[in-house]
């Protein structure tokens, strides 16, 4: 198996594994601009949860690799047009620009950064699960061909949702001339959309009811979702049990909760979603700030901190003294099993 430090060194293996962008949202949900495709320097490094100026320093070492990858720097009347289309409010006079493709190879050179690390120890695994991967089993290729299909219906209709969608909308507000034509076409892409989502709907009905499914399938289709995806997942879940759910809209303006809402007895919900790499931990620095906003700010009885990964000893601990429950990926995936939440009864 490939070593992490041949994939910081060799620029070889890391163009060999530039087209898996969606190990991105797999570690830690990306923030994009408006536009859908691109995240500004700033944004970058709070991705990777470093300085910018870490990520400015790495683009002057390899400024001429990651410009291959979709890096660039608008300036000028591309500058305006990106920023009259995208919607940003802004008087810079430049706007360093990284595509997904070149986020991800930042992540293959940035040292210092645990986040990074955690991308390419994922890519890593996908690298020896491709190589180890039995090919002499048609049950087996049968069920991974399959599985790679659901996938990409998924993957297609997230893109269409979150990328396409939002262009059109773009265009729309921006042109006067084409503009019939461009809502004729967004209709047909949000068309495509709908029939994909029924399509994926219709095999979930077939597969039969949750419980009956297999848990590693429900963990996979997790492990698959995006920030948002996996935040409506949750929400759907304390419906199921009799609560009532909404899904925060605030983005980073949440005040650290996800889902509010309250148990079938009235007590008030207060969530925390984390969709990370089932490698990663829950800290207890994250757990305490979800007190500070479940508690305080939102005055919640029941606080959930729900993750796809395990939590540390030490969150665990602080998650008991601070009235929170911790719903780590085994009792996560328990839970979307059909198990009810003791703390919801």
């Amino acid at each position: 198996m490939i070593n992490e430090t041949a994939l910081l060194e060799s620029r070889t293996l890391r163009d060999s594994a530039l087209e898996r962008t969606d190990v991105l949202d797999r570690v830690k949900a990306l923030s994009l601009l408006p536009d859908g495709m691109h995240v500004t320097t700033a944004m970058v490094a709070t991705y990777f949860q470093v300085g910018i100026k870490a990520i400015r320093s790495l683009v002057v070492d390899h400024r001429e690799e990651l410009e291959a990858n979709g890096y660039r720097v608008l300036t000028g009347s591309e500058l305006s047009s990106f920023k009259e289309l995208s919607g940003i409010q802004s008087r810079t006079a430049s706007l360093a620009l990284f595509s997904r493709r070149a986020v991800l190879n930042v992540a293959m050179l940035l040292r210092d950064s645990e986040v990074a690390r955690h991308v390419r120890t994922y890519l890593l695994d996908m690298e020896y699960l491709a190589r180890t991967q039995p090919v002499d089993n048609p049950v087996h290729r049968e069920a991974a061909t399959s599985s790679l299909d659901d996938r990409i219906d998924q993957r297609i209709s997230h893109v269409l949702g979150k990328t396409v969608v939002p262009m059109f909308n773009a265009l729309i507000e921006t042109s006067s001339e084409h503009r019939r034509e461009l809502i004729a076409l967004r209709t047909g892409v949000q068309r495509i959309e709908r029939r994909l989502q029924q399509h994926n709907a219709r095999l979930q009905r077939l597969e039969g009811p949750r419980e009956d499914r297999p848990l590693a399938g429900v963990m996979a289709s997790m492990d698959a979702m995006n920030g948002r995806e996996f935040e409506e997942h949750v929400a759907q879940l304390l419906r199921r049990d009799g609560c009532t759910a909404v899904v925060v809209r605030g983005g980073h303006g949440d005040r650290g909760v996800d889902i509010t809402g309250r148990t079938p007895d009235g007590r008030h919900i207060a969530v925390q979603c984390k969709r990370f790499a089932p490698y990663v931990s829950v800290t207890s620095p994250d757990v305490q700030k979800f007190i500070g906003s479940a508690k305080v700010l939102y005055n919640a009885d029941v606080a959930l901190y729900v993750a796809t990964c395990p939590f540390t000893r030490d969150a665990m601990n602080v998650a008991a003294d601070g009235g929170v429950t911790p719903v780590d990926r085994s009792l996560l995936e328990a839970w979307s099993g059909g198990t009810e939440l003791s703390a919801l009864s």
